[in-house]
């Protein structure tokens, strides 16, 4: 038995180990699932607007959970969705003319990893963008629809 000195304290009392995080907070590991699928927007969003940067100047990029759908909607569930804002009235608001929003939940579903994942967001910012700008998916984007990246 080992002795103990008075006013010291066994880290591990109970045997359960250390305790608190493992990784640091900037370590890959330790984003949520809900991070890293915004990290994936953010980097489609950055590469479009790279190339479209004043054709998208008035529109905002969003995310989020699961879209609302109508009482009695059949159908697939939507992966996204662009949402035209009414006319500026005599006051301004500061919204954005446009807003194009992805889907998290049902994107995740569809796909089978990141790489899919990445790949079905792509393809989908693509699609909206070229339905806003009035030109084909492979106008906006040579890459669209290709499996590989």
């Amino acid at each position: 038995m080992r002795p103990r000195v008075a006013g010291a304290r066994r880290r591990d009392r109970h045997g359960r180990g250390i305790r608190g995080p493992l990784t640091p907070p900037q370590a890959p590991v330790s984003r949520t699932r809900a991070e890293r699928f915004d990290d994936l927007v953010d980097d489609e969003v950055r590469r479009l607007v790279q190339r479209w940067g004043p054709e998208l100047a008035e529109v905002e990029f969003a995310v989020d959970d699961v879209p609302i759908v109508e009482p009695g909607f059949d159908g697939p569930v939507p992966l996204g969705q662009t949402v035209l804002q009414p006319p500026p009235t005599a006051v301004p608001t500061g919204e954005p003319a446009v807003r194009i929003m992805v889907f998290r939940r049902p994107v995740e579903a569809r796909a089978s990893g990141e790489a899919e994942q990445s790949r079905l967001i792509r393809d989908l910012l693509v699609e909206e963008v070229a339905e806003l700008l009035g030109l084909s998916p492979e106008s906006v984007d040579p890459s669209y629809d290709s499996p590989d990246d």
